[in-house]
């Protein structure tokens, strides 16, 4: 499904990309001239008018797209770079801008998504700097496209919307193209509702303005998530009305990719027949209008021909069609899982696990593409936020540094007014100290204004980022479940809510405790605190889930230090078979868990509650309450913060420590409280020496 958007969207873009050349095409002979230039540009002594200049750009910018439309890359840059020289000088930031938004379109076809942003990004601060409402809504259109194919769904999200309501506010209608874009992002965070929603929008929209390819883009996006949902009859509906369109406008490749979801609408139907059909239909149209067949049409004729009772032939197919794709094709793996099946069917096992072993790689080698292009991204991310950090420290620094100056000449002033006037000498002096203390005042506040912000900032990025570990967890076939400190799901995997009879919307987030017996409540409490103090692991049997059933649960602290419980869940029935070693979930290595860190980290606490009780007169109890980092909990009818306490002591810290925990109450502290500056630094030496093991970890 996925890939099927991926594919819709580009002819998209394509088609944009041939309806933006008309203004090209406008530029008169010199215009035309230029453009059959090839790849030569004409130097500024060539062009004798600023008209001729223009048309020059214009040429330019047509090679660009065409460039971009056969894959020709290196002719694309060339002919932005000859933009750049036409350019050179030009006082239109117009020019300028569109060029870097097509730099970065370059580059996101080049699948250089990370620089794309960034150049993205770049033509979005020239939009906005200008206050060109238009220009700044599609940058936001560009960002929010290279963000999804980054993973950042939801900052994507955040850009489309953003680019909607410029267009609505300004009094305009919203572009389908925006609304088919929020569509997609909307599929690939699993909300079929919403995304049907912008579906409808969009295709509305390219209704209204005659923009029938567009339309039937929407309605084939809109079959694909009705496929998705399991409502095949409604699909086929959404995907018969986008082939006629194609068919009255003769878009035959679209047309192609229309029968293979009308296949596949036939088979999650149990209609073998038709969607033989159908596949012929696209056969025989790939044949009439000399075009490949497509990677899905294959794929869905190898998987009626097998269901039809003839898996020989149907592997024959896969093989084939396997032979015409590059071997990092994304729908390699697709056709992989599909020869395997067939092969299977036809009997011969050895040649499906060797499928098998070929999907495997191919969907291993698609995931690490992904996760590369993720990394990258992450890493582009955080190197962003040190430069802004940098920017601030150094912004800071020049306010200083004004105040300093503005210091000077007020002393100066003051000088020369107490050398005029002996009678007033009192009264300058007088002025100049309250001066000076007003000065040093207004510096100590931006000074701890900055280093509170910093706090602020260093405290978010302690936040745990559960995605990567809910991908971990989805890609297990066992039942795991992720616990925090307090015995809340903080990630469950697919296996794990259907033991618990649960979707996961309701399972994470919620009390482990109240899912299951009262009993087993009881037992589960016991085991998470014996788990925090020993770190060693543990099992037990209890009912759970909705009805509730007999399970075995297996429960191990997380080896990352960051006070999570990682629990194993199957039936009782085959608990005496299983092993009792936990599910294995860590990471790459035992963490800054060394003595020196280990005293770092007790010395670092006791010196946020102390810093604490001296700034506000209250005990530990309320730095729990207020922070809402530690758990509190009523022993013998007296509130207690016995989490924290263990942190107190050398002897009684566990063995996995909640390091994260410990900075967050430093940098609570820091950021709540007035403390004195000889106090703060003591403090920030203290959060120092424990980041020092922990990046010394991190480069390990």
């Amino acid at each position: 499904m996925k890939r099927a958007t991926g594919r819709i969207r580009l002819a998209a873009g394509v088609l944009a990309a041939a309806s933006a050349l008309a203004p090209a095409l406008a530029g008169g002979p010199a215009a035309a001239a230029h453009a059959g230039a090839g790849e030569e540009c004409p130097s500024l002594r060539e062009l004798a008018s600023a008209a001729e200049r223009e048309a020059a750009v214009a040429a330019a910018f047509e090679r660009d797209e065409a460039g971009i439309r056969s894959g020709d890359f290196a002719a694309a840059s060339a002919a932005l770079d000859c933009v750049d020289q036409l350019a050179a000088g030009a006082a239109d930031w117009r020019l300028r801008y569109e060029t870097t938004r097509r730099r970065g379109v370059l580059r996101y076809r080049q699948e250089r998504v990370v620089e794309a942003l960034e150049l993205f990004e770049e033509a979005l601060a020239m939009a906005s700097r200008h206050g060109d409402r238009t220009a700044e809504a599609r940058s936001l259109k560009n960002v929010g496209s290279a963000l999804r194919r980054l993973g950042d769904f939801r900052e994507a999200l955040r850009a489309f919307l953003a680019s909607l309501d410029i267009y609505r506010r300004d009094g305009g209608e919203a572009p389908g193209a925006v609304l088919n874009n929020i569509a997609d992002v909307y599929r690939n965070l699993r909300d079929p509702a919403q995304a049907r929603r912008y579906y409808e929008e969009a295709l509305a929209e390219y209704r209204k303005h005659g923009e029938s390819i567009e339309a039937a883009h929407a309605l084939e996006s809109l079959g694909a998530l009705l496929l998705d949902e399991g409502d095949a009859a409604q699909a086929a509906e959404r995907l018969q009305a986008a082939l006629a369109v194609y068919e009255r406008e003769a878009a035959r490749a679209y047309e192609l990719r229309v029968h293979a979801g009308l296949a596949r609408a036939a088979l999650a139907q149990g209609d073998v027949a038709r969607a033989r059909q159908w596949t012929e239909r696209g056969f025989d149209l790939a044949a009439r209008a000399d075009l490949p067949v497509p990677a899905p049409l294959a794929l869905q004729a190898a998987r009626a021909r097998r269901l039809s009772g003839a898996p020989a032939r149907a592997a024959a197919d896969v093989e084939a069609a396997l032979a015409r794709l590059p071997p990092d094709d994304i729908d390699r793996a697709d056709l992989l899982a599909e020869l395997a099946d067939a092969r299977e069917a036809a009997g011969d096992a050895r040649g499906a696990l060797a499928a098998l072993r070929e999907f495997h790689a191919a969907d291993l080698r698609r995931s690490q593409a992904e996760h590369d292009r993720e990394l990258a991204w992450l890493r582009t991310r955080f190197e962003t936020s040190e430069r802004d950090r940098r920017i601030a420290a150094l912004t800071a620094e020049n306010e200083l540094r004004a105040l300093a100056l503005r210091q000077r000449t007020v002393v100066l002033w003051l000088t020369l007014v107490s050398a005029l006037a002996a009678a007033l000498a009192a009264t300058v002096v007088l002025h100049r100290r309250r001066q000076r203390a007003r000065l040093d005042e207004a510096a100590r506040e931006a000074r701890r204004a900055q280093e509170i912000e910093q706090y602020r900032r260093a405290a978010a990025e302690l936040v745990t980022d559960r995605r990567l570990l809910q991908a971990a967890l989805d890609s297990r076939p066992d039942a795991i479940l992720v616990l925090d400190a307090d015995g809340v799901v903080a990630a469950a995997n697919d296996r794990a809510c259907r033991l618990l009879g649960r979707p996961r919307e309701a399972v994470v987030g919620q009390a482990l405790h109240d899912q299951v017996d009262p009993a087993g409540a009881d037992a589960l409490a016991g085991a998470l605190e014996r788990l925090e103090e020993s770190s060693a692991a543990a099992a037990l049997e209890l009912r759970a889930g909705s009805p509730p059933a007999p399970l075995r649960l297996r429960l191990a602290a997380s080896e990352q230090e960051d006070g999570l419980a990682i629990v194993g869940l199957e039936p009782a029935a085959g608990a005496a078979a299983a092993a009792a070693a936990p599910p294995d979930l860590r990471g790459d290595g035992a963490g800054p868990a060394a003595q020196p860190f280990r005293q770092a980290l007790v010395e670092l606490m006791l010196a946020v509650v102390e810093a604490w009780e001296r700034a506000t007169g209250r005990g530990r109890l309320e730095l729990a309450e207020r922070s809402r980092i530690w758990r509190v909990t009523i022993d013998d009818g007296r509130l207690r913060v016995r989490a924290m306490d263990r942190y107190l002591s050398l002897a009684r810290l566990p063995r996995q420590p909640r390091w994260r925990d410990v900075l967050r109450s430093a940098y609570f502290v820091l950021t709540e409280c007035r403390l004195e500056a000889e106090q703060r630094e003591a403090l920030q030496r203290r959060i120092d020496a424990v980041l020092a093991y922990t990046r010394r970890r991190a480069l390990v």
